[in-house]
């Protein structure tokens, strides 16, 4: 009840009258007593003296003990009646008025109490709404005065009188120097949970004296780190954490808290800011290692600290603020934690979906059939962000809806916005269309928190809520740190330039240690000259491990060499499959739990399936793709794949997952096949790129056993995550020593549906392609298929891995030209080159050597079938099924097998500009003998990837298959488009 009026009482023992926190004296006149009375409680009372009046035993007995004693209230008595409708008693409008308006005024603290916090470091304006003005809701001091407290907030955790002492309580509680949003969580539970933690102020962290000082010490070891850095290296880049030091002791405090609940795994991602300080105070770097990475010379002899654990760097390295590290640290001898800061490239917050990634794939256990078993308490994310970032890349919201998806859940991520009040030289308002950096959040209601980067109370209070939070509700929560940059984005830019009055302020502004210091000597915890004792221990310890550094001796560093194992072209590796065993895995997938009611119409598709294998059968890709898994299934690695519309696939071919018509439930066949050694996860990703690629290539990286694959929707949907293949998956293993196997299947050819669904920019991914970073593939058979999906498997985990980037097919997937019999499957391994069909077998005859990739290749078959009358004894054709590593060892192998060998011709259906002819051009040229030529087939160079027109597109790909067939010696055929 708004009111509380279930809180009337008589204690008989003192014949004190109790109603709700007022003292009511039983001397006096009868006018005196009754004037204790006021506002609603009159109404109440005269509610109660009606029923009295009727049957004096209807009301409770200590009220009738009072009407016996004093009768009726003087005021009724008088005359001043206030009735309802229908004859009850009521309050009047404006005592009601009044209380009402004190609740909506308390709770208006606790919706907007941030828009008066003391949040800001530097750079705050005033800060006042009306939404927190009493007078805006007509209320005085003294009105709030004359409100009991427990009306406007009953079981208040501290002994108040009135409403004034409430809104002042709840002020401090909810506008101090920090403050809270989340009435925009919609679940109740969580919500009030929140509520009463902010209420009470149970999560306020309480230090001892001794504690105090250990934090204390803990800023003037971030900030004397950072100061050692600015003397010693003057002028380079670090990316200083100064203005927002207590960043380090708060990340140490959600470390230690996890530790009581025996977390394996902390997954860490942030961009620069602070990066040096995190990687030396979180991950145990040791100073003189980062020292030795500002200079010139070579790296130093140095060991790393105990606990900490390096990282195989890759060959070619990366900046010192982009690396990551790894930690291990342990509690006692049964549990170590494992705390991991990711690899992060200038790309900023494209490594929080790769940090997600982590996190999941250390959550899962993936040793069962099925579904991998999920974990939430294994392993958590914290991510650090830049608040213009933030809000800016596009990027964090993907990442942030995949938070409660059920096949990228990672039990809550702990989000701190590093917030330094500038973009580089943008300033707030130039940079964003929100109050607050974090506004993004509360979209994915997650809650948020505003906390003053200069108050380590409240800031080490937030991280304690964070924490709370995600254990208990294993859902995202964001920390708003609001400090500043005391330095420009670098510590090479002049930002008085820029920002001269903000600069102002941050040059006249004490540093977080001096005013921690200032306030723990005002508790009289500590002296000055104790201050300055620990500033010159820190100085001293630093500059004595630099001092003491010793350097190698040689004159000219060098490049590390590619590791032996890269440079494996993993032709040898076998990936045949019994017969048998084949028949086995197929049948398995056939077979459906009792009971389920599967959509006729498919099904009747899917059973075809069974005789695929039979003599005069043939195995289409589809089915090549689902026996390719089971059998990785059955060798017991793990398979994830996911993507948009992954679990039916784009072209309805897969049907991976199948729903019941009855009852919608769903069943996949590969978690009920009996073989099955590992789990199998296939998730419809949602409509993201970059964010799923993240996640995805996180995974893979922290679950290197496991065969991860994504699937775009159209191969040139992966535009949209040219950031993650650039900086991560291309070149992760040469920048960071960090491995993945992943799978990429981008379906690409050209069909007349348009420049958007034509290429997946293939020409990209061979631009990117050297020292063996990865396989790009055009594959033209379902066996072909089968054999490189189980050599991609069997090089997961091992030395090596390397990435697959698969061309897939569209029209071609129901094809019979790419429909192979069982013995390729039993036999054989994947071929990087195979013949093309349909050309020449006589090689004294052949002058003309045809080469291509794809789907074009699959249509000249077709066309040299139906060509009546044609003659083709001069033209031999080959597919290069393996774009790169190119295998060109192989194709001169092939091309020293025709003696009177005049010419190479390329062949392609993407324009000149695109596709495979500028990678392999100078391959090709490479391998003539003298005498001979190279030249190019297909499209002309284009702006756009392919015609918008279908009957256009038609006539340009017959002219490309004709003149691949008929043509004559020299020129190039792009002059005659």
């Amino acid at each position: 009840m708004l009111f509380g009026f279930a809180n009337v009482y008589v204690n008989h023992n003192d014949r004190q009258i109790y109603m709700g926190v007022i003292n009511l004296s039983n001397n006096g006149s009868q006018e005196s007593f009754w004037e204790n009375f006021h506002g609603p409680n009159t109404g109440y009372i005269e509610e109660q003296y009606e029923l009295y009046t009727e049957d004096p035993d209807a009301v409770d007995p200590s009220l009738k003990e009072m009407f016996d004693e004093h009768g009726a209230p003087v005021w009724m008595e008088a005359g001043a009646e206030r009735t309802t409708s229908n004859g009850v008693a009521a309050p009047s409008e404006q005592d009601i008025a009044k209380v009402t308006s004190a609740y909506k005024l308390v709770e208006a603290i606790r919706r907007h109490g941030h828009l008066e916090a003391d949040i800001y470091a530097v750079g705050g304006k005033e800060r006042y709404s009306e939404l927190l003005d009493p007078a805006t809701y007509n209320l005085t001091e003294q009105d709030l005065e004359a409100i009991p407290a427990n009306w406007v907030w009953p079981d208040s955790p501290v002994n108040l009188k009135n409403a004034l002492q409430v809104v002042k309580t709840l002020k401090e509680r909810y506008a101090g120097t920090i403050s809270f949003e989340y009435d925009h969580v919609n679940n109740e539970e969580e919500r009030q949970w929140l509520q009463d933690k902010v209420d009470t102020g149970s999560f306020i962290v309480s230090l001892s004296n001794e504690e105090k000082k250990q934090l204390l010490n803990r800023l003037l070891d971030v900030e004397g780190f950072e100061n050692f850095l600015a003397k010693t290296f003057v002028g380079q880049k670090r990316f200083s954490i100064e203005g927002l030091d207590i960043m380090v002791p708060m990340l140490e405090h959600i470390i230690q808290s996890s530790y009581s609940d025996e977390t394996e795994h902390i997954m860490m991602g942030m961009a620069h800011r602070g990066r040096l300080n995190v990687l030396a105070h979180i991950l145990g770097k040791p100073y003189d290692k980062i020292f030795s990475e500002f200079h010139h010379s070579p790296d130093k002899e140095l060991v790393p600290s105990e606990g900490s654990m390096g990282i195989n760097y890759g060959w070619t390295g990366d900046v010192k603020y982009h690396f990551g590290a790894r930690r291990e640290i342990k509690k006692g001898e049964q549990h170590s934690t494992r705390v991991t800061l990711a690899h992060n490239p200038s790309h900023l917050e494209f490594v929080n979906p790769v940090v997600q990634g982590f996190t999941r794939a250390a959550q899962d256990d993936r040793s069962q059939a099925g579904l991998p078993q999920h974990h939430p308490d294994r392993a958590f994310g914290i991510t650090i962000h830049g608040d213009a970032a933030f809000i800016g890349e596009g990027v964090v919201a993907e990442t942030l809806n995949m938070s409660d998806l059920p096949g990228y859940r990672a039990g809550g991520t702990i989000h701190v916005i590093a917030n330094n009040l500038v973009g580089f030289t943008t300033d707030r308002e130039h940079g964003r269309s929100t109050r607050y950096a974090s506004d993004l959040a509360k979209g994915f209601e997650i809650p948020v928190v505003h906390v003053n980067a200069d108050d380590p109370i409240a800031c080490l209070s937030a991280a304690a809520l964070a924490y709370e939070y995600r254990i208990k509700f294993h859902k995202d929560f964001l920390i708003d740190l609001v400090g500043y940059r005391r330095y420009g984005h670098n510590e090479m830019d002049e930002p008085r330039a820029t920002q001269p009055h903000l600069y102002k302020e941050i040059d006249e502004h004490s540093t977080a240690a001096t005013i921690y210091q200032e306030r723990l000597q005002q508790e009289g915890v500590i002296k000055e000259e104790d201050f300055k004792e620990m500033k010159v221990k820190g100085e001293n310890k630093l500059r004595e491990l630099y001092q003491n550094m010793k350097e190698n001796e040689t004159a000219e560093p060098e490049a590390q060499k590619l590791p032996k194992a890269v440079e494996n072209t993993l032709e040898e590796i076998e990936t045949a499959v019994d017969f048998k065993r084949l028949k086995a895995l197929n049948e398995g997938m056939l077979k459906r739990p009792e009971g389920f009611n599967g959509f006729k119409k498919l099904e009747k598709i899917l059973q075809r399936r069974s005789k695929m294998l039979d003599d005069g059968g043939k195995v289409d890709w589809a089915t090549a793709e689902a026996l390719a898994f089971a059998s990785i299934l059955e060798d017991g690695l793990p398979i994830r794949l996911t993507g948009q519309d992954s679990e039916r696939g784009t072209f309805a071919h897969r049907h991976m997952v199948l729903h019941d018509v009855e009852t919608g439930e769903t069943y996949n066949p590969l978690h009920g096949l009996e073989q099955a050694n590992a789990s199998f996860a296939i998730h419809n990703s949602p409509l993201s790129e970059a964010g799923v690629l993240g996640f995805e290539y996180g995974y893979s990286v922290q679950a290197p056993d496991s065969l991860v694959l994504w699937e775009a929707q159209f191969g040139d949907f992966a535009n949209a995550g040219q950031v993650i293949f650039d900086q991560f998956v291309a070149a992760g293993r040469a920048k960071w020593g960090e491995k993945t196997s992943m799978v990429f299947l981008l379906p690409h050819g050209y069909e007349g549906q348009g420049p958007e669904h034509s290429s997946a920019r293939l020409e990209r991914f061979l631009q990117l392609a050297a020292e063996n970073n990865w396989t790009v593939a055009n594959v033209t058979s379902a066996a072909q298929y089968f054999h490189l999906l189980r050599r991609q498997a069997a090089i997961s985990g091992k030395e090596e891995a390397r990435p697959l980037v698969l061309m897939t097919p569209k029209s071609l997937l129901r094809n019979q030209r790419i429909a192979d019999p069982g013995e390729r499957f039993s036999e054989g391994k994947f071929n990087t080159i195979t013949r093309q069909p349909g050309l020449s077998e006589n090689k004294e005859k052949v002058k003309t050597l045809l080469i291509g990739s794809g789907k074009i290749m699959v249509e000249i078959e077709d066309a040299t079938e139906k060509a009546e009358g044609q003659n083709f004894d001069s033209i031999a054709g080959v597919r290069v099924e393996q774009i790169y590593p190119f295998p060109d060892q192989r194709l001169k192998e092939i091309m020293d097998e025709y003696p009177n060998l005049e010419e190479l011709v390329w062949v392609q259906e993407e324009p000149q500009n695109m596709g495979s002819w500028y990678f392999v051009e100078g391959i090709l040229h490479r391998l003539l003998n003298k005498g001979q030529i190279h030249r190019y087939v297909g499209r002309p160079h284009r702006a756009s990837p392919s015609v918008g027109e279908p009957n256009i597109h038609k006539t340009e790909q017959k002219r490309i298959i004709n003149e691949a067939l008929m043509m004559s010696k020299g020129g190039d055929s792009s002059e005659r488009n």
